[in-house]
């Protein structure tokens, strides 16, 4: 008698990451590793022990992406070469991008205001593309409810512009950071020590993580829930630009000249982005719930929900554990229940209950997508509300 062998699991069947490199992915991480030897030898003087660790490791962490989510190989190595176009408009002399009388392209492209106008105007163009090609799919699905629609022309129009959107504001970051040094350059500091800087890296981080769960899940109609998001926020950018001059750059304060700030704000902004894009797919899933046949089923969206709360719980956990040794460095203690402190446990709490009522309690559905939600608005008054209304050793983030 004989004895048929035990089926693997379909995780334990998939290769390994490894395994799946082909030449052009080879290609990507020697051009990685050429970019991060040019940084190190052209600006070794802007760089101690601790940057140069940072630069390896954001090598090792872009080569990974551009392999594990293949879109991102252009999106990184375009970025760099248009920071460094414009780099060498600049040639050291910040009045090159000067509005009236600087440089062609660096005035309407590339210096670090344009391409984050231009960042703006894309996310828009991209929300209106999406909502226009979701009714077009909503209207033919009327017409032929026997046959799925997926996707359409303006559709994939808009996750193009989506990606131009991420790409302009990533290199708007990128000129900035150069900015920066040109201006004060015993005070060049990275692009993420207000609250106008942190919003253009949280929609940068928000639109390409949605980008590759629309990929991953086939879900192109949710995007015009992401963007009506990403919409608002961009309403609020111009805003805080407008009326309080937010995009002119300004020397660091004492607090935050530390590289504890490269890595921990980062790690930050990656769990704000996923629970903002769980939030809209809860949106999608209650339309689901309520019958909808034109969306993607609801426990595809809610399955999607899961994963951007699990990564951006990860995420989120490593950026307060970041956080709290920033502070042990700066102010001699690990935690003093500051209330930008406070609300970030109290937003650290709340993922960690929803994932155990998920994984553990087995709750599915309409509580979820509402928790999901409501959680919206506990991490923007993490976020935006206590740098408003409250006052503690974080104030310097205020509006």
């Amino acid at each position: 008698m004989t004895t048929q062998p035990i089926p693997q699991h379909e995780l334990l069947r998939e290769k390994s990451l490894l395994k799946t490199l082909n030449l052009a992915d080879w290609l990507f991480a020697a051009c990685i590793i050429a970019i991060g030897a040019l940084i190190q030898i052209k600006l070794p003087h802007h760089m101690d022990l601790y940057e140069t660790v940072i630069l390896w490791a954001s090598a090792l962490i872009a080569t990974s992406l551009g392999w594990f989510f293949k879109p991102m190989r252009w999106f990184i190595i375009g970025s760099v070469l248009a920071g460094y176009a414009a780099v060498g408009l600049y040639n050291g002399n910040i009045a090159n991008g000067h509005e009236q009388s600087g440089k062609f392209f660096l005035r309407y492209l590339l210096s670090s205001q344009s391409a984050i106008m231009w960042q703006c105007a894309l996310t828009a163009f991209a929300f209106a593309a999406y909502l226009v090609g979701t009714l077009t799919a909503w209207r033919q699905q009327k017409r032929q409810p026997e046959t799925p629609i997926s996707s359409n022309v303006l559709l994939k129009i808009a996750s193009d512009l989506a990606w131009a959107a991420a790409f302009m504001g990533f290199v708007g970051l990128l000129v900035r950071w150069h900015e920066s040094y040109l201006l004060r350059p015993d005070a060049g500091h990275i692009p993420v020590s207000n609250l106008y800087e942190v919003f253009i890296l949280f929609m940068v981080i928000t639109g390409l993580m949605y980008l590759y769960y629309e990929r991953k899940f086939a879900m192109q109609k949710l995007g015009v829930f992401i963007y009506a998001l990403l919409c608002g926020l961009v309403g609020f950018t111009l805003w805080y630009s407008l009326s309080r001059g937010a995009h002119e750059i300004q020397p660091l304060i004492p607090a935050l000249q530390s590289w504890w700030m490269k890595i921990h704000v980062p790690a930050n902004f990656i769990g704000y982005g996923a629970f903002c894009m769980a939030a809209a797919f809860g949106a999608a899933e209650l339309i689901a719930l309520r019958g909808s046949k034109f969306l993607p089923d609801a426990a595809q969206i809610e399955e999607a929900m899961y994963k951007a709360i699990a990564v951006g719980f990860l995420f989120f956990t490593i950026a307060t554990i970041l956080g709290a040794l920033w502070a042990a460095d700066a102010w001699g203690r690990y935690w003093s229940w500051d209330p930008k402190e406070t609300w970030a446990f109290i937003v650290w709490l709340n993922y960690a209950i929803w994932l155990h009522m998920r994984l553990v309690a087995g709750w599915r559905g309409k509580v979820l997508a509402w928790w999901a939600i409501i959680g919206l608005f506990i991490t923007a008054f993490a976020f935006v509300g206590v740098n408003m209304f409250l006052s503690g050793l974080h104030s310097y983030g205020g509006l």
